[in-house]
């Protein structure tokens, strides 16, 4: 037996474990995010990101860190993603964060990565998704009306986007926050099918950008395809 030998090995772990909170720390560090009409700003300097597009629900858990890793490997700095009503509230008022619906673990796996993320919280998301990521039982509500100034339609799309916010608040997962979350969508496309809704159509953009920005999750919000988008989106 070597007489230390033991010691060092235990120097050697302790070192390692403290180079890892470290650069743990370093990746997630607190971060002030804003937009000043020109350019999204991280920290009071105006930055140039590439971004690239992840959605976690059509891959395993298991392939996310490899997906992440090669998104990093090709130059991005940012990974977008939808949150997908339909598949984290398959029934009205019970809720799915697991499995391939663990945003959580997404957006964590994102961070750790040292990558930025953007997401797009919709609800509505296209992405040749499914019914555009609405659940089923929308249709059924009494007097719905889809994307438009409607209440009962409002009313589920507020409660929803307040609660993928809310989740992201609680796992500490905004920038300023130390997490990797830089920016926030609401709505998606609108501007497409804006005027076949008349009136209730900009009632209604400007509806989806204050319930947006009440949330307080202090970091941009952006519309998608939006020209009469509000100037604090």
């Amino acid at each position: 037996m070597f007489p230390g030998r033991g010691v060092l090995f235990v120097l050697v772990e302790v070192k390692l474990i403290i180079w890892f909170c470290l650069t743990v720390v370093q990746v997630l560090a607190a971060l002030n995010v804003s937009y000043d009409q020109r350019a999204l700003l991280i920290d009071g300097k105006r930055r140039m990101l590439i971004s690239a597009s992840i959605h976690y629900p059509r891959a395993t858990p298991q392939m996310w860190p490899d997906l992440i890793a090669k998104s990093k490997e090709g130059g991005a700095d940012v990974i977008q993603t939808y949150a997908f009503w339909n598949g984290h509230e398959p029934v009205r008022g019970q809720y799915n964060f697991e499995g391939r619906y663990d945003i959580v673990k997404f957006v964590k796996l994102v961070g750790s990565s040292g990558l930025y993320l953007h997401l797009r919280v919709g609800p509505y998301v296209c992405a040749e998704w499914n019914f555009g990521g609405f659940p089923v039982w929308l249709r059924d509500i009494p007097g719905i009306e889809f994307r438009t100034n409607n209440a009962p339609f409002k009313d589920e799309m507020q409660r929803f986007v307040k609660k993928i916010v809310d989740l992201m608040r609680d796992e500490m997962l905004f920038s300023w926050q130390g997490g990797p979350i830089i920016m926030l969508q609401i709505e998606n496309e609108y501007g497409n099918v804006e005027s076949s809704f008349y009136q209730k159509g900009k009632d209604y953009v400007k509806w989806a950008a204050r319930i947006a920005l009440e949330l307080d999750a202090r970091v941009p919000w952006v519309m998608c395809r939006q020209a009469d988008a509000p100037d604090n989106i």
